[in-house]
């Protein structure tokens, strides 16, 4: 039952979607070649004090690499880009791909007929593609196979592959069998292909509170069990996550997604204590299902396809990257109204909340501190790797908000892009902002500023 050492196992981030997928088609080595001029370095000085019910970036105070994987959506066979949505489906900026997404993977054994066109999409959209072989009704030696069609004989070198999805719903299934199956069919996968990366147990609806975390019929909780059983294999901890609708079926409201989001940050660190509390040892996390609802609900005020599900998701997905996720897949790429409104594509069009996507292209790729006085606003900061601050604000509530916004150094607005319910993620003209002035933000909205440092001689 030990697990065999590989020297290339590591928890180090691979190359980009877009280098990998230039790293399948040619040979040798990419160099990337920085260069730039020494600066003299500033007198530190303390920074300013943060305004009460104000907004405050301090860029100066890096807290780590955002990953790049944090922008990524469900796919599976059900689903269909056609040429009308093959265009949006490029231009999403979807980092990662996971398939089948959902409980398909564990209803069908995935062929080639699946493999290939999943594959020409993800490279097409230059995501990482991911894959999910079958546990209930599959066998170790179905899911080595499909990694050798896969990485050896098509030469797709997909890295990230899970084991099933929400065990806990499986008939007949309590955590001793799920653990020893999964453990059986990961063993055979990595004989097959050492370096490949395992996420799992893919939990859904894990919280952290012992009280209401998922257990089997004996009263075992389901990760704590998997952990203590495979936290010697597992590479990325997975998790799944839609609050609504909550216990009683009553559809959501916007006041019920407003006051939302900030269940992430209880969440995320309680996984983390779980996770270091068994295994001894901290291992990356990503939550690779989620929506605001899990129902085939639409036309509601609050349901996936309205407007608000787009506000929503750009704070829940701010406070999964605050809390350093590895990789976030939201449910999912694409979807027909006859199956749900759940998808950040339609038959023919883009719903609300694939313009958060666009939004947060403008982000940048190192996390830096921000901090909001207001309860109703929310504050993302980072850097872009050419220096220029990205600052994506998010205001929950329905009325316009104005709030002095503080920077620890002077900058200059370069560009603003602005969601709201008349503004598709469109650019707009800058607004009249200097360091510490008030900043106007529509109701119901986001707003992604770009500046610049002003340099004085």
């Amino acid at each position: 039952m030990g697990r065999k050492h590989h020297k290339s196992r590591t928890h180090t981030r691979p190359i980009p979607a877009r280098v990998l997928w230039l790293a399948l088609i040619g040979s040798g080595v990419l160099a990337l070649i920085l260069a730039g001029c020494a600066q003299a370095t500033p007198v530190p000085i303390p920074p300013p004090t943060p305004i009460p019910g104000g907004l405050y970036v301090d860029p100066a105070l890096e807290l780590g690499s955002i990953s790049p994987y944090v922008f990524g959506a469900n796919h599976g066979p059900w689903a269909v880009i056609t040429t009308a949505t093959q265009p949006l489906a490029e231009d999403a900026g979807i980092t990662f791909l996971r398939f089948p997404g959902g409980n398909w993977g564990d209803l069908h054994n995935l062929r080639p007929s699946h493999i290939d066109p999943f594959i020409s999409l993800a490279s097409s959209m230059g995501a990482v593609p991911s894959i999910s072989v079958r546990l209930e009704g599959g066998t170790p030696e179905q899911a080595a196979e499909l990694v050798r069609y896969v990485n050896q004989e098509k030469g797709y070198q997909v890295r990230y592959w899970s084991i099933g999805n929400e065990p806990q719903f499986y008939v007949g299934y309590d955590t001793v069998r799920f653990n020893a199956e999964w453990r059986a069919i990961a063993e055979a996968m990595q004989a097959v292909d050492p370096d490949i990366l395992l996420l799992g147990p893919e939990l859904t609806q894990w919280t952290g509170d012992p009280t209401s975390n998922p257990k089997d019929t004996a009263g075992r909780d389901w990760m704590e069990e998997f952990l203590r059983a495979n936290g010697d294999l597992v590479d990325i901890i997975t998790i799944h996550r839609y609050p609504f609708p909550a216990l009683g079926g009553n559809a959501p409201t916007i006041d019920d997604l407003r006051s939302n989001p900030p269940e992430w940050d209880r969440i995320l660190p309680a996984l983390r204590t779980t996770i270091q509390e068994i295994t001894g040892r901290e291992l990356p996390v990503a939550v690779t299902e989620v929506n605001s609802n899990w129902a085939n609900a639409s036309g509601g005020e609050a349901t996936p396809d309205s407007f608000y599900n787009a506000i929503w998701w750009a704070d829940a997905l701010g406070r999964m990257i605050t809390q350093r996720v590895e990789i976030v897949t939201f449910f999912s790429l694409q979807s027909n109204p006859s199956t749900g409104a759940y998808g950040l594509l339609a038959r023919s069009e883009a719903r609300p909340t694939y313009f958060t996507y666009q939004m947060y292209r403008h982000f940048g790729t190192t996390l830096v501190e921000s901090s909001s006085g207001d309860e109703q606003v929310s504050i993302y900061a980072s850097l872009h790797e050419d220096g220029r601050l990205a600052i994506l604000l998010v205001n929950l509530g329905a009325e316009q908000k104005s709030l002095p916004l503080q920077t620890s150094a002077d900058y200059a607005l370069q560009e603003a892009w602005l969601l709201d319910m008349d503004h598709p993620a469109e650019q707009i003209s800058l607004p009249v902002w200097q360091n510490g002035a008030p900043l106007t933000l529509p109701g119901a909205s986001v707003t992604v500023l770009i500046m610049t440092a002003v340099a004085y001689k």
